[in-house]
């Protein structure tokens, strides 16, 4: 009798085991609801660093979206979510969060407010902390999947963890980046139907903050971004409709020239494949956002 309860009480453990373990995974499939928030539930593939972490962010128990994390340079490389129509609205009441799962594999699967108290070091080893924004000027807190691509309240709140986070030059974040966000927003409010999926990433080139003369988080060099929206309006205006169902954008970090360039996705990826640690076949969406028939 006790070995039949010890059995049904693994069984149930085993059952229950991906269906509760979220935060830092070893793969984006297996952890529940995680890769909807992929096209085709297919990440970025090409990646080539195997120190990198996945994190399926975990906000109330529910998944909300996907980072690829770089424990060392302390910054997501990218942040994947699906679109929800808006009203653009921006929310700054949010605490910011961190990651308990980059420091203790023991830690709660939920993002959590940072403590009002001093951190253990574990913590400050494996992702930024608040420190290492406060006494930089020329940076801002640039959200990779941003509170305005999200409607529920609960999904903007989830976008404020420093694992969804890079440093953005100030001018660049609140000018041209910010006026991309909006154009994306309008342009996936009114013309995409059906889905909307989005990978928002960056690439660096070895400048960092630096706090206590050591380095703390990387800088990047480039920000990037492509959608994915198969069902769309055909009917949609040419000017818009050539950049359905897929497109992409770069921009410099930079308080100047740091314009926003549109381009088809390939585009993108060759750009993309000369700036980052990827291989040959690095691909942002599965199939090139092409819908099966």
């Amino acid at each position: 009798m006790i070995y039949l309860m010890l059995d049904t009480l693994a069984m149930l453990l085993l059952i229950g085991a991906p269906m509760g373990h979220a935060g830092v995974v070893e793969n984006f499939n297996h952890a529940e609801r995680c890769k909807d928030s992929f096209y085709m539930g297919t990440p970025p593939r090409g990646y080539l660093s195997t120190s990198l972490k996945k994190i399926c962010q975990h906000y109330e128990n529910k998944p909300r979206y996907v980072t690829l994390y770089d424990p060392q340079k302390h910054i997501p490389l990218y942040s994947a979510y699906t679109f929800k129509k808006s009203d653009g609205e921006k929310r700054v009441d949010f605490p910011w969060m961190y990651e308990p799962q980059l420091a203790s594999e023991k830690g709660s699967s939920n993002m959590e407010p940072f403590p009002q108290t001093h951190m253990h070091m574990n913590f400050e080893d494996t992702q930024a902390v608040l420190e290492d924004f406060a006494d930089v000027d020329r940076y801002e807190r640039g959200q990779l999947n941003p509170d305005q691509h999200q409607e529920d309240p609960l999904d903007k709140a989830s976008t404020y963890t420093l694992t969804n986070v890079v440093p953005q030059v100030r001018e660049f974040n609140t000018g041209s980046w910010a006026k991309h966000e909006e154009r994306i927003r309008m342009r996936l409010n009114n013309y995409c139907r059906g889905k909307a999926y989005i990978v928002t990433g960056v690439t660096t080139s070895g400048n960092m903050i630096r706090r206590n003369n050591m380095d703390r988080v990387a800088i990047p060099e480039y920000m990037w971004s492509a959608y994915c929206c198969v069902d769309f309006d055909h009917n949609a205006p040419y000017f818009v409709r050539y950049k359905f169902p897929v497109y992409g954008v770069y921009a410099l970090n930079d308080h100047i020239n740091n314009q926003v360039i549109e381009l088809p996705l390939k585009n993108l990826e060759k750009f993309l494949k000369s700036r980052m640690n990827v291989d040959k076949n690095f691909q942002i969406f599965f199939n090139d956002c092409v819908a099966e028939s």
